[in-house]
């Protein structure tokens, strides 16, 4: 599957670019995890390439079909889960899958059959009979996955398909995207970090409209200054080193983020003093703060701009 933006942009009210010259040639399948602040273009990014917004300037393409001029041909290929999607209230799960799938052309056994499989992957079967409006929040975001999940379309657009899932609904919910990653593309937008990294073969992040990089983790990692953590179980633990980063999580935990040589250059002084500790490669949460600093960089930025 291949998705290309030509210069994308979005300006809200002549004044507020959304998104600005944003290009890009992604040719794969599998799970694209698209990551940034609040206010970073994730959701304009999604409703543009999904034929819901128009862009101000710009060209976007699935499949090499233009997202504006034929957005007809581009409906046929893609299914969406809005980040605002909700199911109606008075229809019941399975109601509401084979609906959609009926209106994307399946048969009535087809889409009740295929209804059934995708509620059961997402652990809705004993409630397929029931009104939607006695779901609790997750389950209605679950349902709402499930309808693009029963489409088999090859491209799938999902924004922020896990906010209100608890901690073990969204693992079920990565396995099932990993499982069906492999014949199509998934877009998909979040605010979990560890969500980001767990499922997305490419990552992009975004930041007030910009593209400020894509790539795997691994090529992401290779770019920062601080690609690996050393992680430190001692109350006697102090460290004055030039090129890191120290973090004291608790009395008895410290985090040394650094560069290879630095961290292993470490290690002969832990052992000696015995003292326990493990090296792990930077995570994404650590890597997106060396690209975009913390939030309270930010905040210490827009106070100088005042």
């Amino acid at each position: 599957m291949r998705l290309r933006t030509l210069e994308l942009s979005k300006t809200y009210e002549k004044k507020y670019k959304a998104l600005e010259n944003l290009s890009l040639d992604l040719n794969m399948n599998g799970i694209f995890s698209v990551i940034g602040r609040n206010g970073a273009g994730k959701t304009t990014f999604v409703r543009i390439l999904s034929t819901e917004l128009l862009p101000t300037s710009g060209k976007g393409f699935i499949n090499e079909v233009d997202v504006v001029e034929d957005a007809e041909t581009v409906r046929q290929d893609i299914a969406v889960v809005p980040q605002e999607a909700r199911p109606l209230p008075w229809l019941t799960p399975l109601q509401t899958v084979s609906s959609y799938l009926m209106w994307r052309g399946y048969s009535y056994r087809e889409s009740n059959e295929k209804g059934k499989e995708a509620l059961r992957e997402l652990g809705l079967e004993g409630k397929e009979g029931q009104k939607s409006r006695k779901l609790s929040g997750g389950q209605k975001r679950k349902l709402m996955v499930a309808t693009v999940i029963a489409s088999e379309a090859p491209v799938i657009f999902l924004d922020e398909p896990t906010t209100g899932l608890d901690y073990l609904s969204r693992k079920e919910l990565w396995q099932l995207l990993s499982r069906m990653k492999k014949d199509r593309l998934i877009i998909l937008t979040t605010h979990y970090l560890e969500e980001a990294e767990t499922l997305g073969d490419q990552i992009m992040i975004l930041d007030k409209g910009k593209l400020v990089d894509i790539g795997g983790i691994d090529d992401l990692r290779s770019k920062v200054k601080l690609p690996y953590v050393l992680k430190v179980h001692s109350e006697n633990f102090r460290i004055e080193e030039d090129d890191v980063q120290v973090h004291n999580v608790s009395d008895k935990e410290t985090f040394v983020y650094g560069s290879a040589s630095k961290i292993y250059g470490l290690i002969p002084y832990l052992v000696t003093n015995k003292m326990k500790f493990t090296v792990e490669e930077a995570s994404l949460s650590s890597i997106f703060e060396q690209y975009l600093g913390t939030d309270e960089d930010e905040e210490e930025n827009e106070e100088k701009n005042w």
